[in-house]
């Protein structure tokens, strides 16, 4: 065999994958993001418009907190206008308002993610934060080396 034979025969035997992301769906659901995040390089912003204490207790893994009477004026300090981005409220009904007010300003891609934490955790997503972490309240959490010091005693 030669060389472009070679690799011929090695495209041949390599599974088809997508050379571009999933496209971003205006209704997303958690599987669509997750889906999206195992493709690699994804290129998107998780926003978590959540008061901030459920945001502390938990989020998906990666989302930055906006809250929705800063949502706007957050998203055009610190994103670009045609980022992907995925938002997530308390229901369904929150999360549609938050992202018809970023297209309103201007957003170009931007998807409901339905079902919010609750639906991602389902599917078994990364989340982070403090019940995420099954930390007591009132404990350390956020403080590595006195949790270590509290697992020593144990």
């Amino acid at each position: 065999m030669n060389i472009q034979d070679n690799i011929s025969d090695a495209k041949n035997q390599l599974p088809d994958l997508p050379t571009t992301p999933p496209k971003l769906k205006r209704q997303s659901s958690p599987n669509d993001l997750k889906e999206r995040l195992d493709w690699g390089e994804p290129a998107l912003t998780i926003i978590d418009i959540r008061d901030r204490e459920e945001f502390h207790q938990g989020r998906i893994m990666g989302a930055i907190h906006m809250p929705m009477d800063n949502l706007v004026e957050m998203a055009k300090s610190n994103l670009e206008y045609s980022r992907d981005i995925y938002i997530y409220g308390e229901s369904n009904e929150q999360t549609a308002q938050a992202a018809n007010r970023l297209r309103e300003a201007g957003f170009q891609n931007v998807a409901e993610l339905q079902g919010g934490l609750p639906a991602w955790k389902a599917i078994d997503g990364s989340a982070e934060g403090v019940r995420e972490a099954r930390v007591e309240p009132g404990s350390t959490a956020t403080n590595l080396a006195a949790r270590a010091k509290d697992a020593a005693k144990k």
